[in-house]
């Protein structure tokens, strides 16, 4: 007699009511098989804490944070998931997850960063060249919360320069912003390298 069992709905899709805005993507990122990921990298895509931490834990190595750039700009045209209007300061950043023992490029990392709407502690954590934001946001025991807004495949081409030599093909990247008081302060772009060759797995 034939077992029965529950039937695997190849249709199924667990990030359907968690990217609130994959409407809104980039016509630039191309849909995602989240059946072709490594567990390690549908875990990235809907982790919803300190991301330096969880590859920290699940690789059991430290991760530096290495700052590419930092700079104090005003938007050029009002910013709809910041919220912000034209001509509002922002701190653009970008950085490098490298793992300490492999050098292993984890991922790349853009945010804007509205410092007015931060407290003067984490305004001032920001001068650190090696501080994530999500260790910035654990110490300065801020009350946060953050929405994933959408995710998708980026070709090579259109990677930054400082990821294109660690990329191997496509990467997989997500858009998310962070909110305290209601207020949106952090917008944060992060891409995981690379979606042929996979990320490490433990063994």
């Amino acid at each position: 007699m034939p077992r029965l069992g529950r039937r695997v709905r190849s249709t199924f899709d667990p990030l359907s009511d968690l990217f609130v805005a994959q409407f809104a993507r980039p016509a630039r990122l191309g849909p995602v098989n989240l059946r072709a990921l490594t567990p390690f990298q549908r875990a990235l895509l809907v982790i919803d804490g300190t991301v330096t931490k969880f590859i920290e834990a699940y690789t059991m190595e430290p991760v530096d944070t290495r700052r590419l750039s930092q700079e104090l700009r005003e938007l050029a045209a009002d910013h709809p998931w910041l919220e912000a209007p034209a001509g509002t300061p922002v701190i653009a950043r970008t950085v490098l997850l490298r793992g300490e023992y492999s050098q292993t490029i984890y991922a790349y990392a853009s945010s804007l960063v509205v410092p007015d709407r931060l407290p003067a502690q984490m305004s001032g954590m920001l001068t650190d060249p090696a501080g994530s934001l999500g260790r910035m946001l654990q110490e300065s025991r801020m009350e946060t919360r953050r929405e994933v807004l959408w995710y998708g495949r980026e070709p090579s081409p259109d990677l930054p320069p400082e990821l294109r030599t660690y990329a191997t093909g496509e990467v997989i990247g997500r858009t998310y912003r962070i909110l305290t008081g209601g207020r949106p302060v952090m917008l944060i772009n992060e891409k995981f390298p690379s979606l042929e060759a996979g990320l490490p797995t433990r063994e």
